[in-house]
């Protein structure tokens, strides 16, 4: 049986009356909110207050006929609790109650001794069902600046507009007010109390003004501030992609509270999120997109915090992209749960449901492609190295090895040929090689909490290095010598010099990452040990470093080397000559990598035999086009049959014809001709038909699992393994891909782990799904543009080429750069909805074109709580008016 006193409580903060319809009962979450907290005596004295008229103990004590020394320690302790207000008045205390939202749920839940209330966990489920309950009855009654709660846009989106007031200005409160304070966020405590935090920032979020501020900082909610930190938080928190919301509940140019809100956890955008009721939370403002200005990088995109704005496109098409007109809205429409987005936390999207640009969609990082290559067409080659780096913090690595997904399926390539997006990166990424232009980021945080990166490669400095930013201290351990992984130790130089990769890997140290070398976990110490030392999270990417093997006779044979043992002894500078015939098994990059560094070695003749006909190598076509430039010569459709040995030493080797080698069903299946052989004479044999994964002892006594490839069992998403602060990605967790998808990844477990380690935060909600879709290149029309040719890289020739390791490749000039910026179609544009759009501003925090702005579309101001309800109940009115209208004329047109 509940508390009677606490429960008549309930009722009067919540204006219903005992037996009636309304009333509140004991399993209302108004009674669980207060219950936890709340004694009898408590709630006797409350029950004393009035609504906003603060009231002294005195007055109280007369009231509810206890003695007054009593009575001021229950109001302390109500205030303390959050069930009362209290402010110096005249010198003395005066107490009051106020609404329950923007108000004493919030004070509740940022309880200043919350970690000690054994009911917590209630209240905040309390505060979140709030909103479930209230919300239905909002739709559509309250009119543009009339919510409980209001988006004041960031300032800087509005300086220079013709029409703005000072009320929309947050400087303006924060100037007029001599007394504030900070707390954490309420409603991503309540989030985090529930296991369902989304990983933004909550500490030190949320500004109190005047009496607020003088409450907060009283109670120990929150600490006073001067006004030049109340600046910095707001200017941390747009760095942080978070906007701003103000309680409005004051009147006219008047608030007690600035909050800095995500779109995720945040309770009154979530009236615009999930309920898609806008009109109660919005500024007078909403963004405006420019799309010859803009490139879609999608930065705006990514923070706009109710997925009003997606990647579209902006190239002309045959058939006309009609987009689908809104015609039901709150204030016009019933509006129930078939109007709401109940999983707005984690279907956002990120593009409009006819596609975007190819090049952001079809690279495995989904860089912004279109982004930097109109900055470097401005010369502004910093601001697009920091583009880059968003999503991947090895430019220079990757302008040098990368696939170039992003070509293969550029729109320019329909006319005459791709951009050479890759060449353009390289150049941007060269300014990055030399210190003086170097792109360092600024570490957001200083969060401090130990994480270990297992593997040294590309995943695991990728994850370091978002980490770092986070203000982690992380530590990368590489059983190697080296770092850089496969990037140092599988490709050679003539592809990626060691000065390239050691310069990337330079800002990481620069960012505090710890690195230690020549440490295997696993066999110098366990992850146990680790988390003795105080790890808290885990990052396993070892990589795929070991050669497969053929399973075929001879294969133990002296002269028989697997490509990856072969080049890691290279690389490590291991004195390695080759003499006489070599013959190089296999035909992806690696292989060609391979061939060409034996040819590097002293082969007088290198042949590679693969199983793959021409057309079907899985070897990138310039790898091919070098490999034959350097009289390395390719036979296709060959497979090995048996490697012919004399004395233990291997001399030879004999093939069979491949006649296929996939299925009907596109699987791996060769078919041979068996009674087709040949004997190849060969001093060395070096194998390259796929990489495998070496775990030695890393895994042993623990819970994570691997699948019969040996690939480590992980959540596709989360990256999260069998043991819940072990994270795996990279080619251990895929099998052998290319840098850039491990980057990718990299960059995903950094974002689970900063969620793990932080106390009740998913690993999902509100998280970038990064789900892309390529627009209709049958739909486009591609007549009448210019034939500005391609711009090419001097081809080095082969007999130049392979007399050395040093990668003899040029990069662009300055003038190619120029050139070939021009040729980029602009494929994409950044969509927005109007109607979704809460006028937050957050998104011009983020553009570095000038392509998105912010008008002034209302004008708006708040209304004290005490005169609302008429304007409420009008709109109610009018509401009911116009629905039953709409559907009299729908009849009327469906009978006629």
């Amino acid at each position: 049986m509940g508390n009677e006193k606490v429960l008549e409580l309930a009722n009067k903060i919540s204006k219903t009356k005992r037996g009636s319809k309304k009333e509140i009962k004991f399993e209302d979450l108004e009674y669980k909110v207060l219950e936890p907290v709340v004694t009898e005596e408590m709630a006797e004295v409350a029950l004393c207050l009035e609504f906003r008229k603060p009231m002294s103990a005195k007055e109280v004590s007369t009231k509810c006929g206890k003695p007054v020394e009593e009575t001021s320690k229950l109001l302390w302790q109500l205030a303390i609790d959050g069930v009362a207000f209290v402010n110096e008045i005249d010198g003395v205390d005066k107490y009051w109650y106020d609404i329950w939202v923007p108000g004493h749920m919030e004070t509740i839940v940022n309880h200043p001794n919350r970690d000690s209330i054994e009911k917590f966990n209630q209240i905040a489920e309390a505060f979140e069902e709030y909103g479930w309950k209230k919300a239905p009855m909002a739709a559509g009654v309250f009119p543009v600046g009339t919510g409980l709660m209001r988006v004041i846009p960031i300032e800087t989106a509005i300086q220079g507009e013709m029409r703005r007031a000072s009320y929309e200005e947050i400087s303006t409160y924060l100037n007029e007010n001599t007394l504030l304070s900070v707390s954490d966020c309420s409603c991503r405590t309540s989030r985090e109390a529930m296991g369902e935090g989304c990983g933004h920032l909550k500490e030190d979020m949320c500004i109190q003004l005047g009496d607020a501020a003088e409450y907060y900082i009283r109670t120990g909610r929150g600490r006073q501030i001067s006004r030049e930190e109340a600046f910095e938080i707001i200017k941390r928190a747009e760095e942080n992609g978070l906007m701003h919301q103000m309680a409005n509940t004051d009147g006219p140019g008047k608030t007690h509270a600035i909050c800095n809100c995500c779109g995720c956890s945040c309770y009154a955008t979530r009236i615009a999120g999930l309920f898609n009721n806008n009109d109660m939370v919005r500024s007078n403002y909403v963004s405006k997109i420019d799309k010859e200005k803009c490139v879609a990088c999608g930065e705006c995109v990514s923070v706009c915090p109710v997925n009003a704005l997606k990647l579209g496109q902006k190239l002309c098409t045959k058939t006309p992209i009609v987009e689908e007109k809104r015609v039901d809205f709150a204030h016009n429409s019933e509006w129930g749960e078939d109007k709401w987005n109940i999983d707005y936390r984690i279907n956002r999207e990120n593009v409009v449901k006819t596609g975007t640009s190819p090049c952001k969609t079809n690279c495995p990082a989904h860089i912004s492609v279109q982004g930097y290559i109109k900055l470097a067409s401005q010369d502004r080659y910093k601001d697009a190295l920091e583009l880059i780096k968003r999503e991947n913090p090895f430019p220079a690595v990757c302008g040098r090895i990368c696939p170039r997904k992003c070509e293969s399926e550029c729109t320019r390539g329909d006319i005459d040929e791709p951009v050479a997006i890759d060449e353009i990166k390289k150049f941007i990424a060269q300014q990055d090689l030399n210190e003086e232009n170097r792109y360092v980021p600024k570490v957001m945080h200083e969060y401090g909490k130990k994480i270990a990166i297992i593997g040294g490669g590309p995943s695991g400095l990728s994850c370091a290095y978002y980490l770092a930013i986070d203000g982690y201290k992380v530590t990368v351990f590489e059983k190697q010598k080296v770092l850089g992984g496969m990037l140092t130790l599988g490709i050679p130089s003539y592809r990626l010099e060691k000065d390239v990769i050691n310069a990337e890997i330079d800002i990481l140290r620069g960012l505090g990452v710890k690195f230690k070398t020549g440490i295997e976990i696993g066999k110098d110490l366990s992850l146990n040990d680790l988390r003795d030392e105080g790890y808290k999270a885990f990052y396993l990417a070892i990589g795929a470093q070991t050669g497969k093997k053929l399973n075929i006779e001879g294969e133990d044979a002296k002269g028989v080397i697997t490509g990856v043992d072969f080049l890691r002894d290279v690389n490590l500078g291991n004195e390695i000559k080759l003499e006489g015939e070599v013959v190089v098994i296999g035909g992806g990059n690696v292989a060609i990598d391979v061939a060409r560094t034996a040819t590097r070695l002293g082969a007088s003749r290198v042949d590679m035999f693969c199983l793959e006909s021409e057309e079907e190598m899985p070897a990138l076509e310039e790898e091919i086009e070098e490999a034959l430039s350097e009289e390395i010569k390719i036979n296709n459709s060959w497979g090995p049959k048996r490697i012919i040995i004399e004395n233990g030493v291997a001399t030879g080797i004999e093939f069979k014809k491949c006649i296929s080698v996939l299925d009907k069903n596109g699987k791996f299946s060769p078919v041979f001709d068996e009674n087709e052989t040949k004997v190849v004479k060969s001093n060395y044999i070096l194998i390259s038909v796929g990489q495998g994964i070496d775990w030695g002892n890393l895994l042993e006594g623990s819970k994570i699992e691997l699948n019969s490839n040996k690939t480590i069992k992980a959540d596709s998403f989360t990256l999260q393994t069998g043991e819940p602060d072990v994270f795996a990605g990279g080619d251990s967790f895929t099998g052998p891909r290319f840098a850039i998808d491990a980057i990718a990844l990299g960059k995903e477990a950094s974002i689970s782990i900063h969620r793990f380690v932080h106390k009740g935060q998913s690993l999902v909600y509100g998280r970038d799904r990064r789900l892309y879709k390529i627009l209709d290149k049958e739909n486009l029309k591609l007549e009448g543009y210019d034939n500005i040719k391609r711009e090419k890289i001097v081809h080095v020739e082969g007999q130049k080429s392979k007399d050395t390791f040093r990668d003899l490749r040029p990069t662009f000039t300055k003038e190619q750069v120029k050139n070939e910026t021009k040729r980029c179609l602009g494929c994409g544009a950044t969509t927005t909805d109007e109607y979704k759009c809460i006028g937050c501003g957050a998104c011009t925090t983020r553009c570095r074109f000038d392509a998105i702005s912010l008008y002034r579309k209302y004008d708006a101001q708040s209304v004290p709580i005490e005169k609302l309800k008429p304007i409420i109940v009008k709109a109610v009115i009018r509401r009911k008016g116009v629905i039953a209208a709409r559907k009299f004329k729908k009849l009327f047109i469906k009978n006629s």
